[in-house]
């Protein structure tokens, strides 16, 4: 498969940004958009928060797992939920279709981003802070990820500016 027709797919924090800059990027890049958060929605009927609420954090990611693992498109621009670094079976077969690009955003950028996470469906352990999940994921973003694009001071065009670049001088 040509790298090119491949999936471009964004992973990060809850607040980098994933979804807003892979709606802009796929048209920029003529993909189809994939939302992972949209699909465990319409999969269970219900908003990843209720699913966190109801049965807790562990049945979010494994509903997340498997529906990352049943997905098969092509040439599409796919936003991971933020968690999706938590399940390494979910992440190799995203990264065998795919380039996996990390939008970073450091925790002050995504605090005034997202002022309450508490209603966002975090998949985040209970007593868990949200800086202490940052610092868990962080080096599972890092360590999946082909390309980093730093989002800090930067707006979505230019995230999605940087990605094509980078995406260019990696093929």
């Amino acid at each position: 498969m040509a790298r090119t027709q491949q999936n471009l797919v964004l992973i990060g924090m809850p607040g980098a940004g994933k979804s807003t800059v892979g709606v802009i990027l796929a048209k920029k890049t003529t993909r189809d958009f994939v939302d992972t958060d949209v699909l465990i929605q319409t999969s269970q009927g219900r908003t990843l928060q209720d699913i966190v609420d109801t049965d807790g954090y562990a049945v979010l990611l494994k509903i997340e797992e498997s529906i990352l693992l049943g997905l098969s498109v092509r040439n599409s621009v796919i936003a991971t939920g933020g968690s999706a670094v938590h399940s390494d079976r979910a992440m190799i077969r995203l990264k065998t279709h795919g380039i996996l690009i990390f939008l970073h955003a450091n925790l002050a950028t995504l605090e005034s981003r997202i002022p309450d996470f508490s209603t966002r469906g975090l998949a985040i352990r209970p007593g868990q802070s949200f800086a202490e999940l940052f610092d868990e994921r962080l080096a599972l973003y890092m360590k999946y990820a082909d390309i980093t694009i730093t989002c800090d001071g930067m707006t979505h065009e230019q995230v999605c500016e940087r990605i094509i670049e980078q995406v260019s001088e990696n093929l």
